[in-house]
């Protein structure tokens, strides 16, 4: 993974200083909350509803033990010992004082982390698939490209003050794990027939109160021309983009107000301009970013097939587990394992100091000393043998982290919501508990299949709800808390943006309203092998209103 050279540390370390100050004088009250603002913005820090709130940066998800031990470690000494990752592949805290956040921003620095552009009107952490560098699916490791795009935008003078947030993703499968079109840009890292790399190009996804698919503007843009590309595009937003209106500042708007061939053709002029100019990525470059990357040498661990088989005949849990949070490796004698941060009836995405720091160890113990955070909230080893597939289990499981449930019903994504968030309508932690708590058994999980629901406490759709298969938000109508469904979103290679179903259900009837949805599932799917989204997409939406407010119509 990548490691900071001299200009990063004296750039940290001076970026530190600078806040240092800036919070002494916020807090002598020298300076006001207004003045302050843009600048805790600019280094991670949000006021909440209760407290603020720090974010820190995990740039496309990827950390080694050192820096999780120190997450732990500020977990425990600086906030409530606990932290929640989110679906950015980030980490908040969400009860420092303010007067310590320079101490914490100096310890991360310690560890080559950091959490500038981790909010603001800029570009945000580059995102990218949480099995990067693992999966057997991938042309190749999609990391080295989110690193490069990475350096490039970090405090970019030219793009410090876009119209509005700016989000990029990055997959090197037809798989898409990253949702890249649900993003202002989405890469997909390809090989054509002479075994050049070059990017499908997507722009201006995003969700929020317009939610908008991406549109594929490149079908094969050649990696040396990656940065001047995306310069091109970037530029183009920032000239066009709304500054009147923040709901309709996206580079989404713009897409759909201009519409994609004009735009592209906007893009492509300013592209002319600059593609054969020093953003052109030499090869020496890339193979240099390349070799920071180089994977963990994986000896042979034939055994663990065997060993494999015997564990999973000896122990259903084991074999569950197994079943739906290991994933296949590019190397056939280890694989891909999702910690669950699900445990049922708890808080999506959160981890306790000490699990961090267990998750910290295990990863030194068996996974070649990487951790993943997944934009679904949940952790990732990604090189395990499979011959240790069973102690790590086992010691998973003492520390509660070997929830069996990825992908299942109960591996809620969820906002923070009105628990935490000034922003909120309503709360989304509580409704994910209770329907956490309401399909928990591990036998009934089984049986509904692969199903993501998602949740967010306002329009904002912090929690994706609108690419849920089943999605979930909050909303305010006269002082009490609803909630809307909406069904048939997906944010694979297959992306849909879900429809609402109707009328919202309060606190007390939306996990019910779950239910119905589910049962009219199973009992219209075509066999035990289609899918929630497979069912959906083949029957239409008809069937789930109907179950869902069937009352109504015969009341009428």
């Amino acid at each position: 993974m990548y490691r900071y050279d001299e200009f990063d540390h004296a750039f940290v370390a001076a970026r530190v200083s600078q806040f240092r100050d800036q919070v002494e004088r916020r807090l002598s009250g020298e300076i006001s909350e207004d003045a302050f603002k843009p600048l805790r913005l600019m280094n991670g820090v949000y006021l909440q509803l209760h407290a603020y709130m720090l974010r820190v940066a995990v740039p496309y998800g990827t950390l080694n033990s050192r820096q999780m031990r120190k997450l732990a470690h500020i977990a425990r000494t600086y906030d409530r010992g606990y932290g929640h990752f989110t679906t950015r592949q980030n980490i908040q805290y969400n009860w420092p004082a303010l007067s310590d956040v320079p101490a914490i921003l100096e310890e991360l620095a310690e560890v080559e982390m950091h959490s500038i552009q981790t909010s603001g009107n800029c570009i945000r952490n580059v995102t990218a698939d949480h099995f990067a560098g693992a999966a057997a699916d991938e042309v190749a490791d999609p990391r080295p490209y989110a690193e490069i795009l990475r350096q490039w935008s970090s405090v970019h003078p030219e793009f410090s003050y876009l119209p509005r947030k700016f989000k990029i993703a990055v997959i090197a499968s037809g798989h898409d794990r990253a949702a890249i079109q649900t993003h202002d840009i989405g890469l997909q890292l390809k090989q054509d027939d002479q075994g050049r790399f070059g990017f499908a190009v997507w722009i201006g996804g995003g969700q929020g109160r317009t939610p908008l698919l991406a549109k594929k503007i490149k079908d094969f843009l050649p990696e040396s021309d990656l940065l001047s590309y995306v310069t091109a595009i970037v530029r183009v937003y920032n000239l066009h983009g709304r500054r009147d209106n923040k709901y309709k500042a996206r580079i989404k708007i713009l897409v759909h107000e201009t519409g994609v061939e004009e735009l592209t053709r906007e893009i492509d002029a300013e592209w002319a301009h600059i593609r054969d100019g020093e953003l052109k990525l030499p090869e020496a470059d890339i193979a240099a970013i390349n070799a920071y990357f180089t994977p963990p040498e994986l000896v042979d661990r034939a055994e663990g097939w065997g060993e494999l088989a015997a564990w999973k005949k000896s122990d259903p849990g084991f074999a569950d587990w197994v079943g739906r949070n290991v994933a296949p490796h590019r190397h056939p004698d280890y694989a891909m394992v999702t910690i669950s941060l699900k445990p049922i009836g708890g808080i999506p995405g959160d981890a306790s100091a000490d699990q961090m720091d267990a998750v910290a160890r295990l990863a030194g113990e068996y996974g070649h000393d990487e951790i993943r955070v997944t934009h679904e909230q949940n952790l990732v080893l990604p090189h395990v043998a499979l011959a240790d597939l069973e102690p790590l289990y086992r010691a998973l499981l003492a520390d509660g982290l070997a929830t069996a449930n990825a992908g299942l019903i109960t591996d809620i994504i969820a906002c923070p919501g009105l628990d935490y968030c000034a922003l909120a309508n309503a709360r989304s932690i509580p409704v994910a508990q209770e329907i956490s708590n309401r399909f928990g058994d591990p036998a009934r999980q089984a049986e509904i299949g692969d199903l993501k629901i998602k949740i967010s406490g306002c329009i904002n759709a912090c929690g994706h709800h609108h690419v849920g298969h089943i999605g979930i938000l909050g909303v305010e109508k006269k002082g009490t808390e609803l909630y809307q469904i909406s069904l048939g979103g997906s944010g694979d290679e297959n992306a849909s943006i879900g429809q609402i179903t109707g009328r919202g259900f309060g606190p007390d009837e939306i996990t019910d309203a779950i239910e119905t949805v589910v049962e009219t599932y199973l009992a219209s799917r075509s066999s035990a092998d289609e899918t929630f989204i497979e069912c959906y997409r083949r029957i239409g939406a008809d069937p789930f209103k109907a179950a869902l407010y069937s009352s109504e119509a015969e009341a009428a």
